[in-house]
């Protein structure tokens, strides 16, 4: 099943290529990590071993805590016959004030590729500024493309396309997934609807570069404050923690905020009656997320889960292949 028609082999353009955001690829590249990270599945469940980084080494730098990041990066380098190296902050001189770009040098010289799981944004840019190795976003504030390319995997895994699709998210708007679901949905032509509460909505500047790109792929990009508005007619369905990762002690002021942006079984009354719904996980279930949502029919979030290690397979092997 392919998501985007694949014309040619385009395996050349991300070799030593930097992961940052989904906006820095194309429609017909991002259409060719899904493709690849469904064949690479198929063949894992036919027991068909593809040993693409033997003698590779991944280094994954974690500042922020994480299990599906860490265990889809770390066996998807061991299935793809190479290494990966774990390193929290206490493990590196990172952590104890040495610059990000003597780091990025240094690292360069042991390792074929470095995931980093984050906090600011730019720390990912300015390692990437002085690596000469690929560099992979596991996640920042502001961005979480390597989430989203699963998700994306996912409804093409359920629905056999992406184009056309409709997709809404309720919850925080301003956050690394409702980011990364914008970029990903306008560059393959989904269209996107999200609903967040006055204050907490995506970053405009996010918006207005994925409308640029909507022009060409035929997406159209909503925001609102309405969730019945965004829910309407959608396909895929999505939504994430109130708080994430640092804004733990904004919890009972966002739990206000966000009580009426519940997606619960009333809620997805105005979705397609065959949508899916996606999270990424960790969720709580009576905050974000009704348990009769998560846990029902329309649920691909163990999928969603499982489908991390097959997309970053497909992302490690084709930016740190020769």
């Amino acid at each position: 099943m392919q998501s985007i028609e694949k014309v040619k082999d385009i395996r050349p353009s991300f070799i030593g290529r930097d992961f940052l955001t989904l906006a820095d690829f194309t429609e017909e590249e991002i259409g060719y990590l899904i493709d690849e990270a469904i064949s690479l599945k198929h063949k894992q469940k036919q027991g068909i071993e593809h040993k693409f980084l033997k003698g590779k080494t991944l280094g994954m730098i974690f500042e922020k805590s994480s299990t599906r990041t860490r265990l889809s990066f770390e066996i998807g380098m061991k299935q793809l016959g190479g290494d990966a190296i774990f390193l929290s902050s206490r493990d590196i001189q990172l952590g104890r004030g040495e610059s990000i770009a003597d780091t990025a040098k240094v690292l360069s010289r042991y390792v074929d590729g470095i995931m980093i799981r984050t906090f600011a944004h730019e720390k990912v840019e300015e390692l990437a500024q002085h690596a000469t190795v690929p560099i992979i976003n596991g996640l920042t504030d502001d961005h979480h493309p390597a989430q989203v390319l699963a998700d994306l995997m996912t409804i093409v895994e359920n629905k056999g396309k992406l184009k056309g699709l409709k997709l809404c998210f309720v919850g925080d708007g301003n956050n690394n997934m409702t980011h990364s679901l914008i970029e990903g949905a306008a560059l393959t032509g989904m269209n996107i609807s999200v609903a967040s509460p006055s204050g907490y909505q995506p970053k405009s500047t996010i918006v207005s570069n994925a409308k640029r790109i909507a022009v060409k792929t035929g997406s159209t990009i909503e925001v609102t404050e309405d969730p019945v508005t965004a829910i309407e007619g959608a396909d895929v369905v999505v939504t994430d923690v109130w708080a994430s990762m640092g804004d733990e002690g904004q919890m009972e002021e966002r739990c206000t905020v966000f009580s009426p942006y519940q997606v619960n079984d009333e809620l997805c009354k105005h979705a397609n009656k065959n949508f899916i719904f996606l999270h990424c996980l960790p969720a709580h279930r009576g905050e974000e997320v009704d348990t009769t949502v998560i846990d029902g029919v329309h649920s691909v979030v163990f999928d969603e889960a499982e489908n991390r290690l097959h997309a970053q397979k497909a992302l490690l092997w084709l930016t740190m292949s020769n």
